[in-house]
């Protein structure tokens, strides 16, 4: 193989790297993965049960708006234990997880959550409704 061709090669194969971490997703993917949260928040919220109740950690509390790639994560995570209770918060735990981190959701943990004030599930998915809904409108 010629020089050239392996250095075309190694710069094909880095610009698909250097891709992920610039939109770690095509944008209609990116779209559609917000479309489906947002779908599964609204059931969430439509569901009357006894864990909506329940406390979670409030980390809207001190959440500046901007970059909302570590609020996503930290609400993976929130939804990840919360996921006993409505079975749709596994699917929100993935499609937050995908996307904090885009294709690189499947390698990463969910972000460590800080004790600090509490909310309850309802008042936390409604605001995480919002959180997705103005994504999803600064996408287009």
């Amino acid at each position: 193989m010629s020089i050239l061709v392996q250095v075309l090669l190694t710069l094909l194969v880095l610009s698909a790297c250097l891709g992920d971490v610039i939109a770690p997703w095509p944008h209609p993917l990116r779209t559609n993965i917000l479309k489906e949260s947002i779908k599964l928040l609204e059931q969430l919220q439509q569901r009357e049960v006894s864990c909506n109740k329940m406390n979670v950690i409030n980390i809207f509390a001190d959440h500046k708006r901007g970059n909302n790639t570590e609020l996503l994560c930290k609400a993976a995570t929130i939804a990840q234990e919360g996921q006993s209770c409505h079975r749709y918060l596994g699917g929100l735990y993935y499609n937050l997880l995908s996307l904090a981190w885009g294709s690189r959701a499947r390698h990463k943990e969910p972000c460590p959550v800080a004790a600090g004030s509490t909310t309850s599930l309802k008042n936390f998915l409604n605001k995480l409704h919002h959180v997705l809904q103005e994504e999803y409108k600064n996408q287009k």
